[in-house]
C-alpha cells in the first residue's frame, strides 16, 4: 500500500507546475486492532516415514558401570517340598569291608523242644479191661510231660517222627492195638500160653501237634504188672518237623 502512494506522488510532481500541491491519495493509517481469538488446536499430522538405521554406538568398557556388591546374608530356611517321584534303581555298590565278629548269641530252644521221651510201667497185677485203653501208672521217664498217666495216652507237643515200643509180661494170651487218634496203627497178638512169657512190639509213627497215641486191648488182655515182670510202654522223638 505504501509503495503505491509514493508512485502517485512522484507522477504528480513530474506533471505539476512549480507550484507544488500536496495531494493525499492514501488515507491515514489507523490504530492496530485487537488480537483475534485463538483458533481451535489443529489435528496431529500424519506420522512421518521411518528413518534410516543409525550407526552402531561405540563399545563401552567392561569395567565401566557400578561395581558388584558383596553377597547378602542367607535367607531363612523354606518349608520342605513335596516328595518327588522315585528315581530308577542305581547300580549295586562295591562290597564294603568285613565287619568285626559279633557277640555270641543266646542258646536257642530248638534242642530243648526236641527232647521228648517217656517210659511208663503198669503198676498193677490186674489185667486191663477188654477193649479199653491200657493205663501205665508208674512213671520212669516223662520228658516234656507228653504221657498222661490218668488217660494212658501220649499227646504230641513237638511234631515229628516218633518211635513207640512196648514190652509186656504175660500170664495169658494178649492182643495189643496201637492207635493214633482212634485210628488203628498196628496190632500185636500172642496167642501162645506159657507159665512165664514176654512179648513186645514197636514201630515209627509220624505225629502232628496235639495228636495222641495209646495202647488198647482187644479180646485177649493177659498183661500183668508185677515187680518180677513189669509191662512197659515207651516212646521218643526221632526227628522233629
Amino acid at each position: 500500500m505504501f509503495g503505491r502512494c509514493f508512485l502517485v506522488v512522484g507522477a504528480l510532481l513530474s506533471l505539476a507546475t512549480p507550484l507544488s500541491v500536496a495531494v493525499e491519495t492514501c488515507p491515514a493509517r489507523g490504530m492496530p486492532g485487537m488480537p483475534g481469538i485463538p483458533g481451535l488446536p489443529g489435528r496431529d499430522g500424519r506420522d512421518g516415514e521411518k528413518g534410516e538405521k543409525g550407526e552402531p554406538g561405540a563399545l563401552g568398557s567392561q569395567t565401566s558401570g557400578p561395581g558388584r556388591g558383596a553377597p547378602g546374608d542367607p535367607g531363612q530356611l523354606g518349608y520342605p517340598g513335596k516328595r518327588g517321584q522315585s528315581g530308577e534303581p542305581g547300580e549295586p555298590g562295591t562290597w564294603g569291608f568285613i565287619g568285626a565278629p559279633g557277640d555270641t548269641g543266646e542258646h536257642g530252644t530248638a534242642g530243648v523242644q526236641q527232647q521228648v521221651a517217656f517210659s511208663v510201667a503198669r503198676g498193677t497185677s490186674e489185667y486191663p479191661d477188654r477193649n479199653s485203653v491200657i493205663r501205665f501208672t508208674k512213671v520212669i521217664t516223662n520228658i516234656d510231660g507228653g504221657y498222661d498217666t490218668n488217660t494212658g495216652r501220649f499227646r504230641c507237643r513237638v511234631p515229628g517222627t516218633y518211635y513207640f515200643v512196648f514190652h509186656a509180661s504175660l500170664e495169658d494170651r494178649l492182643c495189643v492195638l496201637m492207635k493214633r487218634d482212634s485210628s488203628l496203627v498196628m496190632s500185636f497178638c500172642d496167642h501162645r500160653h506159657h507159665k512165664r512169657q514176654v512179648t513186645s512190639g514197636g514201630l515209627a509213627v509220624y505225629l502232628s501237634k496235639e495228636q495222641e497215641v495209646w495202647l488198647e486191648t482187644k479180646d485177649y488182655k493177659g498183661m500183668t504188672g508185677k515187680p518180677n515182670g513189669y509191662s512197659v510202654f515207651s516212646g521218643f522223638l526221632l526227628h522233629s518237623h
